[in-house]
């Protein structure tokens, strides 16, 4: 069974289509963040979509929080 956080995330990406599915729209966000800043030069829409990727990189975090807490309960 595992044990760490970090075990928890590796056997729910393994097992858990949703939760697979939002780390991989997470890492995607994260890459397109990478991106937005490596650019030497921000325009108005760069600058929107950077606030707007922040965004749904967050909720996708606290929905993967939510799932892996829930799995730690269940675990209990």
């Amino acid at each position: 069974m595992p044990v760490t956080t970090q075990d928890v995330r590796q056997f729910l990406i393994a097992r858990d289509p949703e939760f697979r599915s939002l780390a991989e729209e997470h890492s995607r966000c994260e890459f397109q963040l990478e991106q937005i800043v490596k650019s030497p030069y921000l325009s108005a829409e760069d600058l929107v979509e950077e606030a707007m990727l922040k965004k749904l990189k967050l909720r996708l975090k606290d929905r993967m929080e939510f799932i892996l807490s829930r799995h730690q309960e269940f675990a209990r």
